[in-house]
């Protein structure tokens, strides 16, 4: 990965959670200068300081961008150059009987994030959308695909990025937009009893209990490792070729989600045991072409699923299970999956 011989400041929202904690460290290693500033604003509603490197480039704010006087303090002290906006609620299926705080943390935050990135002439502002914003198109889902989302999480996603688009329209921001799908790996939060099944299955694994499925399990993912997304992300605003553009990111082979228990299962040692819960609404299968992201970022050779939940696995038998915690905030309670009203613990 090449380095780079300039000084800058960067924001990274979300970056004590998952898929940021790994930008963080992605992009103290590219700076060549090591006088670097890179600022965390995370609310830790999801993240964990334990999850960031102990490093004097780095500064921690516990926060929301919901928060616009925090977000508007920030940007005055700090006169940020590029802006990695990672942070969200991520729960597709949730967001349905959450409609009110998906907007409020997944639209507005970034709303305010936008309006001072305008104000303060950020260079680049770094998006990690969603292929929650297809839909269910036809696979492989491509830049070019028509977006038609089908929950309010992709709704939100969506909006962000046309906003984007309008801002740098009317304004000059410039942005790079990527949309991640089924990342997994390191620094997961394995006790999140609603999203990032690979996470669910191996917190489940570690209490000795069954494996949630819902309808088939034939629902197909391309489940794709933090260690082949997360290099691209925070190379986005070092890569010219990339200003203004959309790039899908991740893994390019889908699999069942009863393939994935099975070598969640192997990487633990242990026969699956599969809970088969009713379905809910989803999009039955979501893999995108990465054709676009291959030819701009020329990245490396794809980690395996075996190899990659392999690396996971390690990692979540050295941290042990987590506690599930219930979301206290459901909005509206008709049609919300049986399981997802039991008690906590239960995913």
């Amino acid at each position: 990965m090449k380095e780079i011989d300039q000084s800058f400041t960067c924001l990274v929202t979300g970056g004590a959670g998952f898929i940021g904690a790994h930008v963080v460290r992605e992009i103290l290693a590219l700076d060549e200068t090591g006088i670097a500033t890179v600022v965390v604003l995370d609310d830790l509603s999801g993240g964990f300081v334990e999850n960031l490197p102990e490093d004097s480039r780095l500064q921690f704010v516990e926060g929301s961008v919901t928060d616009v006087e925090l977000v508007d303090r920030l940007f005055g002290e700090h006169r940020f150059d590029f802006v990695y906006h990672i942070a969200a609620y991520a729960a597709e299926g949730l967001s349905h009987f959450i409609r009110r705080f998906n907007y409020t943390n997944n639209l507005i935050g970034s709303v305010n994030l936008i309006n001072a990135s305008v104000r303060h002439d950020v260079r680049r502002f770094v998006f990690t959308s969603s292929i929650a914003v297809y839909g269910s198109a036809q696979v492989p889902m491509a830049e070019s695909t028509v977006p038609s989302p089908e929950d309010p999480y992709g709704i939100s996603k969506l909006a962000v990025e046309l906003d984007l688009r309008s801002a740098h329209e009317m304004f000059g921001l410039d942005y790079t937009i990527f949309r991640p799908h089924n990342v997994y790996g390191e620094f997961q939060n394995i006790g999140d009893r609603y999203r990032n099944v690979v996470g669910i299955f191996m917190n489940r694994i570690m209490r000795n209990e069954s494996l949630p499925i819902f309808g088939t399990g034939e629902q197909t993912r391309a489940f794709s490792y933090i260690g082949d997304v997360a290099p691209g992300i925070a190379r986005a605003p070092f890569v010219e070729e990339s200003c203004n553009e959309v790039f899908n990111v991740g893994a390019d082979q889908p699999v069942s989600v009863n393939d994935l228990a099975s070598t969640v299962a192997d990487a633990f040692g242990v026969a699956p045991v599969l809970d088969y819960l009713p379905a809910r609404e989803e999009v039955v299968a979501a893999w995108a072409d990465h054709s676009h992201f291959r030819t701009v970022f020329q990245p490396g050779a794809e980690v395996s699923l075996a190899d990659g939940i392999g690396r996971m696995a390690a990692w979540a038998k050295e941290v042990g299970p987590r506690s599930s915690s219930e979301f206290s905030n459901i909005e509206v309670t008709k049609n919300l999956p049986e399981s997802w009203k039991l008690s906590s613990g239960d995913a």
